[in-house]
């Protein structure tokens, strides 16, 4: 049996995976892009949710990773605005931390180091006089407003990763790579999914697989080398809304550190993050102890009303895949993506070391940079000025096209239109096109989540289990009881039931 051949085979269904899968395709390369588990499943779902420039990172000189990500916050907006929106930061001015005049230097380096103009600039405070003032303890006086963006992490990887198959591209999630061979001009991928086994081969390997790149060479790369990863984990925890107002505060620490406190789903707030070494063989990330005393402890030194773990209502954890430049601290690490692109051995193979959400799509285009002798490819900026599937809407157009939708559709509730537009954006036209009424959208699980919402995201976004919804594609499992989210779970029990028995009948039928 001939086998079909790829331009390009990735692992990974993180960020800078789907980002490079997207980017191929539409420079015409026929590209397979294997996950193990779901999308965004570990690191890519489990960030802060910000595009930002990285304000701190200006102290470790880093400027071309600042000036980089500043330039892309308002391309990403501009193309994912129901995603992605203009958030502001307040930075109270603390005694013994860094003084009013080094924030204020590093604030305008921040905004002139990239091109803005959308969002606006920095602006001076008095948080006694302030309302944005009222939640933080009385001996902060002094502080700055400056402007960043918001962003559905797990969404920018669901929502690029199906642009990138509308285009054109093979995504198999829940398959894992268990070998992989090299030869003098392709690559031979064994891979175990949903359906079995398969073979797939492809011209040009990427290693896109995030704190897993290391393991994933060892599968073709049997030399004795070290290891380029340096793992850090990252933990967040979530309590009830502690303020109110859409903005969010950038807390300064006595280590050196910066914790956010972000609104969070409407009636929550996230506060992190940490900065952790990690091994494998600690198993899943997940929150320590210590973790969470440190994010109390630092939240309290600003709010006036202490956070306590008993204000936790959840938490997640995930590992930065840093490269390992052999900085002493976790929190100096650089940011910054690295390339290892390899083509001695055989067929090109090139790993992806690092990295930001905001900075994935230019991963991408660098990506394709690298392989344009291996993969003969052009090498413009195609996906600077095309929106993500349900973008195609302006920046400041949101509540125009929630107001439009629930016109249309007047049956649908007004919490549930913004959600669905929050998610979806104008694809909210082609979930609800055939919808005539309320009882159509299908049966009810709780928190505004509709059946047809559920089979939307198995058919166009790759959602395999209850998890993916609740935790990724949405946060849905914050707003709902146990029992709704059991329910939620035994339908997709159900769903994998129906499809396996159809698959039987099929095969049955052509035997």
């Amino acid at each position: 049996m001939t086998l079909s051949m790829y331009d390009l085979a990735i692992i990974g269904g993180g960020i800078n995976g789907v980002g490079i899968a997207r980017d191929a395709v539409g420079r015409g390369l026929k590209v397979l892009l294997v996950e193990r588990d779901d999308l965004a499943a570990h690191t890519s779902s489990a960030s802060t949710k910000l595009v930002h420039g990285g304000l701190r990172y200006l102290e470790h000189y880093e400027f071309s990773l600042v000036r980089k990500a500043l330039k892309e916050r308002e391309v990403l907006l501009r193309n994912a605005p129901h995603i992605i929106w203009p958030m502001r930061f307040v930075l109270p001015v603390d005694e013994g931390m860094r003084p009013a005049w080094f924030l204020r230097l590093g604030l305008f380096l921040y905004d002139h180091l990239g091109a803005r103009s959308i969002l606006p600039g920095t602006k001076s405070l008095n948080l006694l006089k302030d309302v944005r003032g009222a939640p933080l303890q009385k001996r902060l006086r002094k502080g700055f407003a400056y402007s960043d963006c918001w962003v559905e992490d797990a969404r920018l990887v669901s929502l690029t990763a199906r642009d990138a198959k509308e285009r054109g591209a093979d995504i198999r999630v829940q398959t894992e790579c268990g070998g992989i061979d090299r030869s003098a001009d392709h690559w031979t991928l064994q891979l175990q999914g949903q359906d079995g086994e398969a073979t797939e081969q492809a011209k040009v390997l990427i290693n896109a697989a995030g704190p897993w790149v290391d393991p994933v060479t060892a599968l073709y790369d049997h030399s004795s080398h070290a290891a380029k990863l340096r793992l850090v984990k990252g933990s967040h925890i979530v309590i009830a809304r502690k303020f109110e107002g859409d903005h969010s505060y950038i807390f300064q620490n006595k280590d050196g550190r910066i914790v956010f406190a972000i609104p969070y789903e409407g009636t929550h707030t996230l506060i992190g993050t940490t900065d952790q070494p990690w091994s494998y063989e600690e198993g899943p990330a997940k929150i320590s102890d210590g973790e969470i005393d440190y994010l109390c402890a630092a939240a309290s030194e600003y709010f006036t009303d202490p956070v306590t773990r008993e204000d936790i209502q959840w938490t997640y954890s995930g590992v930065r895949p840093l490269f390992d430049d052999h900085s002493q601290s976790a929190s100096t690490v650089t940011r910054d993506y690295v390339f290892d692109y390899n083509d001695d051995g055989g067929a090109p193979v090139l790993s992806v070391f690092g990295g930001k959400i905001t900075t994935y799509r230019v991963l991408a285009r660098q990506a394709m940079k690298t392989l344009k002798t291996a993969l003969h490819v052009e090498t413009d900026d195609w996906t600077k000025d095309a929106p993500l599937p349900g973008g195609d809407f302006p920046p400041d157009g949101f509540d125009a096209l929630v107001a439009q939708y629930k016109q249309n559709w007047a049956f649908v509730d007004q919490p549930v239109m913004v959600r669905l537009v929050r998610a979806y954006g104008t694809s909210v036209a082609t979930i609800l096109a055939d919808v005539p009424d309320k009882a159509t959208l299908g049966r009810y699980f709780g928190a505004g989540l509709y059946e047809i919402e559920l089979r939307w995201l198995i058919t166009h976004e790759f959602a395999t289990t209850a998890e993916d919804v609740l935790w990724r594609r949405s946060k849905l499992g914050l707003h709902m009881s146990e029992a709704e989210k059991s329910a939620v779970a035994a339908w997709f029990t159900d769903q994998a039931a129906e499809r396996k028995t159809a698959k039987t009948i099929a095969a049955t039928t052509v035997s």
